[in-house]
C-alpha cells in the first residue's frame, strides 16, 4: 500500500473552524462532463450553490472536464482519455506510457476493465499532496478510490457522495447478458467495485441523495446507518421551468434517458409505446441518441418504429424547456435511480410524470406522479392511456409536481445540507 490508510491517530489533527466561517472547499470528480448523467450536473449545481453561501470552492476534476459557473477554478487532472468517443481507445505514444499511472490505465482498459476510479485516485492524490494546505475538507463525488485514504492519512477531512451502489447497474447488467463469456466482460468491467466498498467503509460521514440509496449502499458495502447523511438533490429551475407561450402537443411522450443503459429501461417503454400505437396515434421522443446497432436500436429496427419514436441527440440546456412545454407527459421507465433528476426536471417543468417505484423515484415523485413497478411494459402502457383519456388528471399531477419541486428540491436547500455534514465531518477531525 503507498500510504498508511491508518484511523483517526495516525491522521494529522487540525484547528477547529468557527461554525460561521466560510470553508475552503475542494469538490473532486473523476470524470465532469454535465451533459452525460447526472454527476456532471451534482458538481456544477452544487459548487454554484456552496459558492452562493460564501464559500471558496474549487473543482478538480479528471476528463471529459466539468462545465462551471463563473468564480468556480477548476483544476484539471489529466488522464488518458482513453473512453473520448472522439478517439475511444486510442493507442497511447510510448512516451505518455512513461508515467506508471498512465500505464496502469492503458493496461487495465486493454484487459477489459474500468481503471479510471483507481488511476484518478492516484493522481487526485498526487495533487492533493502538494495543495491539501489550500482547503479544509475534501469531497469526493462517488470515486471512491484508494487515494482518498491517502489524502485521508495527509490530514484533510475527506467525505464522499454515493448517489447510488453501482452493483444494481453491475447486476441490471449482468442479468440483460445470456452468454456466458458476455458475463465474464461484465463482471471484468465492473471489478473496480471492490476497491469503492473497502474506501467508503474507511470514511467518516457519506453523503447519500435519498433514503432508497443508504438502504441500498448500506447492504451492498457493508457500511452502518450512522456513517450516512441523505441529503436530496435540488432541481436547476434556471433550466428547467413552465414556458406559458408554448402550445403543449397531443399524444406525445417524452423521455430522458441513457438510452443503451439496461438500468434506464428505456426497451419497456418503447415496448408499451409500440403497443399503444396499435389502436392510437402516439409519438415518442427520446432525448438522447442509442448506440449504432446496440439493444436499443436493434428494437426500434425490429418494431418498424422510426416514423413514431424520435432521438434528438445530446441538445443544449435552453431547449430542455420547449422540448417538456410541448410533451403531453414524461415518463421515467428506469429499472432503478439513486434520485431520479429526470422526473424532478419535468415536474419543474410542470409536466405530468409517469414514473417507476425503481430505487428513490417515490421520494421524488411523492404522490404528484403516477407509479408502476419498475421493468413493466404492461404497467406503462395502462398508465399512459390512463393520462391520455384524461387531461384533468394531466393537469392536477403537473401542478402538484411543480408545487413538489419548488417546496422540497432547491440546490441551495442543498448546499446548505451538505456545509452541515462537513462541519460534522471537520468537528470529528478535531
Amino acid at each position: 500500500m503507498l500510504w498508511n490508510e491508518g484511523t483517526n491517530s495516525n491522521e494529522r489533527k487540525r484547528k477547529r473552524i468557527p461554525t460561521d466561517a466560510p470553508l475552503r472547499i475542494c469538490l473532486f470528480t473523476y470524470r465532469g462532463n454535465p451533459t452525460c448523467g447526472g454527476q456532471g450536473v451534482y458538481i456544477r449545481r452544487l459548487s454554484r450553490s456552496l459558492s452562493d453561501l460564501g464559500h471558496t470552492v474549487d473543482v478538480a476534476s479528471g476528463p471529459p472536464y466539468p462545465v462551471l459557473d463563473k468564480g468556480i477554478k477548476l483544476h484539471k487532472i489529466p488522464s488518458l482519455d482513453l473512453y473520448n468517443p472522439d478517439d475511444l481507445f486510442r493507442v497511447p505514444r510510448l512516451r505518455e506510457l512513461i508515467s506508471p499511472v498512465n500505464l496502469l490505465e492503458w493496461l487495465g482498459v486493454s484487459s477489459g476493465g474500468f481503471p479510471e476510479p483507481f488511476t484518478s485516485g492516484l493522481r487526485i492524490w498526487n495533487f492533493m499532496r502538494a495543495n491539501a494546505a489550500s482547503y479544509d475538507i475534501f469531497h469526493d463525488n462517488q470515486c471512491l478510490a484508494y487515494g482518498l485514504l491517502g489524502i485521508k492519512s495527509i490530514g484533510l477531512p475527506t467525505i464522499a457522495t454515493i448517489h447510488h451502489p453501482i452493483t444494481v447497474d453491475r447486476d441490471v447488467e449482468l442479468n440483460s447478458e445470456s452468454i456466458w463469456w458476455r458475463k465474464l466482460k461484465v463482471l471484468r468491467w465492473y471489478s473496480f467495485i471492490n476497491m469503492q466498498k473497502r474506501v467508503s467503509r474507511k470514511l467518516s460521514h457519506i453523503i447519500t441523495v435519498s433514503e432508497a440509496s443508504k438502504d441500498d449502499i448500506g447492504k451492498a458495502f457493508a457500511i452502518p446507518p450512522y456513517k450516512f447523511r441523505v441529503v436530496a438533490n435540488g432541481i436547476n429551475t434556471d433550466i428547467f421551468h413552465p414556458l406559458p407561450g408554448v402550445k403543449r402537443l397531443d399524444n406525445r411522450i417524452m423521455v430522458t434517458n441513457s438510452a443503451d443503459t439496461p438500468l434506464k429501461g428505456l426497451r419497456y417503454l418503447i415496448e408499451a409505446v409500440a403497443s399503444i400505437r396499435k389502436n392510437r396515434d402516439v409519438t415518442l421522443t427520446v432525448i438522447g441518441k442509442p448506440k449504432e446497432n446496440g439493444s436499443i436500436a436493434q428494437q426500434v429496427n425490429r418494431l418498424g418504429a422510426h416514423d413514431y419514436i424520435r432521438f434528438t441527440g445530446r441538445i443544449d440546456d435552453d431547449e430542455f424547456a420547449r422540448f417538456y412545454a410541448e410533451t403531453t407527459m414524461a415518463v421515467v421507465p428506469s429499472v432503478y435511480e439513486g434520485f431520479g433528476l429526470p422526473a424532478g426536471e419535468a415536474m419543474a417543468c410542470r409536466v405530468p410524470v409517469i414514473s417507476t417505484t425503481g430505487g428513490a423515484l417515490p421520494e421524488v415523485v411523492g404522490d404528484a406522479g403516477i407509479l408502476v413497478p419498475p421493468g413493466n411494459a404492461r404497467a406503462l402502457e395502462t398508465a399512459i392511456i390512463d393520462l391520455l383519456d384524461n387531461p384533468e388528471k394531466r393537469e392536477r399531477l403537473a401542478q402538484a409536481g411543480y408545487e413538489r419541486v419548488k417546496s422540497h428540491f432547491t440546490w441551495s436547500n442543498t448546499a446548505k445540507n451538505v456545509v452541515e455534514v462537513y462541519r460534522e465531518a471537520l468537528d470529528a477531525h478535531c
